[in-house]
C-alpha cells in the first residue's frame, strides 16, 4: 500500500446468496408489506444505540440519537450507535443465512438486540435499487469509516475511508429508492411510518425533510412513564391515549405493569359488545419499537372485552418481527396479565358497582365464559350476571330470593315453550339455552347452599297443570281420540289441561332431545330384521313423545273440543298444534310446515263453505 493511496478502491463482490430470490422471500413469504424497511432500519439503530449505551454505560441516553431524513430522491437514517468494523460488515452483510459457531455465538450477544442486522438491511430492497451504508466504529478510538454499497443485481462492495468520513461513530444508511417503491419513500410517507413504529422508542428520533427544522417523532416517554399530578390526572391521560390509538373511549383503561419481564402498558376495556368468539388484535411494542397491531395471543380467549398497549423488553419476536414467538416467556405474560384483569374485576366488583353494572350490561358473555372456569370470579360475579328468566331479565341473586327452586332449561326453544305457563303457575325458570348459562346456573347452589337447582322436567311443568273434571274430560274424549290420531305422525300425545294465561290455546312440549330420540326411531322403522333393527326397535318403543296440552280455559279450545265433524275436528287439531309449533319459535320440519298450510287452506275453505 503507498503513500498515495492508503485506502484501496472498492472490490466488487456478490452476496453469499441469491439476492432476487431472497427479496421475493422477503416481500412474498416474510413481511406483510414494503413499509417495514423503515422498522428494520429503525431497530438496526435503535440496537447500535443499546451496544454504545453498553460500551459506555455512564453516558446519557439522550446523547445518542437517530435521525431521518427524506427529501423525495433518498431515505437516510442515522445514529450515534456503536458502528460497524470492516469485519462486522462482512459478517452481517456477506454471508446471509450462514451457520457457524460465530454466528450461534454473536446471537447470544444479541439477546439485548430487537432485530438481526443483515436480514434487517437487506430488507431495504423491498425498495430501493441501492443501499449505502457508512459507519465507524466507538469501539476503537483512531476506527476508519467502513463504505459498503449493495446493488439490486447481487452485488456490493467494500472499501475503508480516513476515519474524516464519519467524523463521529455510528452509521447512515441511505437509500436510493426504485422508481416503482415511491410511495413508500415519499418524505410524508416516511414521516409517517417513523411516527407508526418509533413514537414509544427511548432514544430521541428526529425526522428532516429538508424544508424546515427537523421534526421529533417521539418527544414525550410512554403516557405510562410519564408523572402525572394526581391518580386521576393519570387514569384520564391513560384513557386519552387509548382513544387516540384505538378510536373509542374505554370503559375503563387498566395498568399493566410486569417488572419481571419489562412490560407496562394498558388495556382498554371496549365501551361495546363484542360478539361471542372475536378477537381483537392488541398493539405490541418491543423495547419500544412497534412489533403488531393485531397479536390476540397476548391475552386469553377468554379476555375479548379488551384492546391492549404494552411495550415489553423480554418478549421474542418471530423472524419476521411481526407477531411474537409461542414460547414459555409468552405463556407466562399471557397468564399473568389474565391475573391483572381478574384483579380489576375484583377491584371494581368491591368498590365501584356503578362500573360494574355498565360493564356487565355490555360484556356479561365474557366474564361468564371466565367464571365458568375461574372458582373466584364465580363466587365474586355470578350473583350479579344477567340472565333470561320467567321474571324478565335478572341476575341470579335477585331471581334466588323469590324462587328457592330454579329449574333451568336446556335450550332457547325449550325456555319459548314454557315461559308464558311456567310464570303463570309461579314456577321459577331460567334460560340455559345460551353459550355458558345453563353450566353457570347449576353452579349457583355453590354461591346460595339454601337454593336448589334443577333441569326443567316436562313433568314437572304438567305436574303444575290443573286437570279438568271427570265430565268435561268424557265429553271431550272423541275430539281428543281424533286429535291424536291426526298428530301420530308427529310422535305426538294431546290431552286436555287448564292452565293460564287463558289467552294460550295449547302448549306444545318437545323437547330437542326427544326429537333426537324420535329421529333414531324412526331409522328403527326402516330397518327389519337382524341385531341391528331389533337393537333399533327397542329405541323406538322408549323414544319419548312430544305433548301437545289443550287449555281449556281458552274459548277456542272450548268450541274445537265440541266439535263433532271428523274432518273438521282433524283440522283443528293440527291447527291447534301448528300454532303452538311456531309459538315454540323452534326451526320447523318440512311436515310441520305442510301442516299448517294446510290447515289453514281447509279451515278457510270451510268457513267460506259455511258461510256460501
Amino acid at each position: 500500500m503507498t503513500k498515495n493511496a492508503p485506502f484501496p478502491a472498492p472490490a466488487d463482490r456478490t452476496f453469499q446468496v441469491d439476492l432476487r430470490g431472497l427479496v421475493d422471500l422477503l416481500s412474498h413469504h416474510l413481511y406483510s408489506s414494503p413499509r417495514v424497511y423503515l422498522r428494520e432500519l429503525l431497530q438496526n439503530a435503535v440496537d447500535a444505540l443499546t451496544a454504545r449505551h453498553t460500551l459506555e454505560p455512564a453516558a446519557p441516553t439522550g446523547d445518542f440519537g437517530i435521525r431521518l431524513y427524506a427529501d423525495g430522491s433518498s431515505v437516510r437514517v442515522e445514529d450515534d450507535g456503536v458502528g460497524l468494523t470492516e469485519a462486522d460488515v462482512h459478517t452481517f452483510l456477506a454471508t446471509i443465512g450462514r451457520s457457524s459457531k460465530r454466528a450461534e455465538k454473536i446471537a447470544e450477544q444479541r439477546g439485548d438486540f430487537i432485530g438481526q442486522f443483515g436480514i434487517g438491511l437487506l430488507s431495504c430492497f423491498l425498495v430501493a435499487d441501492e443501499i449505502h451504508v457508512l459507519s465507524r466504529s466507538a469501539r476503537t478510538p483512531d476506527a476508519p469509516a467502513v463504505e459498503w454499497r449493495g446493488r439490486g443485481d447481487g452485488s456490493y462492495s467494500v472499501r475503508t475511508l480516513p476515519a474524516s468520513a464519519r467524523p463521529r461513530p455510528g452509521t447512515t444508511v441511505t437509500l436510493t429508492p426504485r422508481a416503482d417503491a415511491r410511495e413508500w419513500t415519499a418524505p410524508a410517507q416516511v414521516h409517517a411510518l417513523a411516527l407508526h413504529f418509533g413514537s414509544l422508542l427511548r432514544h430521541p428520533v428526529t425526522f428532516d425533510d429538508g424544508r424546515g427544522d427537523p421534526a421529533p417523532v417521539n418527544p414525550e416517554p410512554a403516557p405510562w412513564d410519564r408523572p402525572h399530578p394526581t391518580p386521576g390526572a393519570r387514569r384520564r391521560e391513560l384513557a386519552a391515549y387509548g382513544e387516540e390509538v384505538f378510536g373509542f373511549a374505554p370503559l375503563d383503561t387498566i395498568e399493566l405493569d410486569l417488572p419481571a419481564v419489562g412490560l407496562k402498558g394498558i388495556a382498554c376495556v371496549l365501551p361495546e359488545t363484542v360478539p361471542a368468539g372475536r378477537r381483537h388484535g392488541h398493539r405490541v411494542h418491543v423495547k419500544g419499537m412497534l412489533l403488531s397491531e393485531q397479536a390476540e395471543e397476548i391475552l386469553p380467549e377468554w379476555a375479548f372485552f379488551v384492546r391492549c398497549v404494552i411495550d415489553a423488553e423480554s418478549l421474542r419476536p418471530t423472524a419476521s418481527r411481526e407477531a411474537l414467538y409461542e414460547d414459555d416467556t409468552l405463556a407466562a405474560v399471557r397468564d399473568a396479565l389474565a391475573e391483572r384483569l381478574r384483579a380489576w374485576l375484583a377491584r371494581t366488583a368491591a368498590s365501584a358497582p356503578e362500573l360494574l353494572g355498565r360493564f356487565l350490561q355490555v360484556h356479561h358473555l365474557a366474564v361468564k365464559s371466565l367464571a365458568v372456569h375461574d372458582d373466584e370470579i364465580l363466587r365474586m360475579l355470578l350473583p350479579w350476571l344477567p340472565f333470561e328468566t320467567t321474571d324478565g331479565h335478572a341476575t341470579l341473586d335477585e331471581f334466588a330470593r323469590t324462587h328457592r327452586t330454579v329449574l333451568v332449561t336446556s335450550s332457547v326453544e325449550e325456555f319459548r315453550q314454557v315461559a308464558a305457563i311456567a310464570s303463570a303457575a309461579g314456577l321459577g325458570v331460567v334460560n340455559g339455552g345460551y353459550t355458558y348459562d345453563r353450566e353457570l346456573v347449576h353452579r349457583l347452589p355453590e354461591i346460595r347452599p339454601e337454593v336448589t337447582v334443577a333441569d326443567l322436567d316436562p313433568a314437572t311443568l304438567t305436574a303444575h297443570l290443573d286437570p279438568v273434571d271427570r265430565a268435561t274430560e268424557l265429553a271431550a274424549a272423541a275430539y281428543l281420540a281424533q286429535a291424536r290420531d291426526a298428530l301420530a305422525v308427529f310422535d305426538c300425545d294431546v290431552a286436555l289441561r287448564t292452565f293460564h294465561p287463558a289467552s294460550a290455546p295449547a302448549l306444545l312440549i318437545d323437547s330437542r332431545e326427544a326429537r333426537h330420540e324420535r329421529t333414531r326411531s324412526q331409522l328403527a322403522r326402516e330397518q327389519e330384521g337382524g341385531l341391528w333393527g331389533d337393537i333399533l326397535g327397542h329405541l323406538r318403543q322408549e323414544a319419548p313423545r312430544a305433548q301437545l296440552i289443550l287449555n281449556q280455559l281458552n274459548p277456542l279450545v272450548r268450541t274445537a273440543v265440541a266439535i263433532d265433524e271428523p274432518e273438521l275436528a282433524r283440522t283443528s287439531a293440527e291447527a291447534l298444534y301448528g300454532q303452538a309449533a311456531m309459538l315454540s319459535r323452534r326451526p320447523l320440519r318440512p311436515a310441520e310446515s305442510s301442516l299448517i298450510n294446510r290447515s289453514f287452506l281447509d279451515l278457510l275453505a270451510h268457513a267460506l263453505c259455511k258461510d256460501s
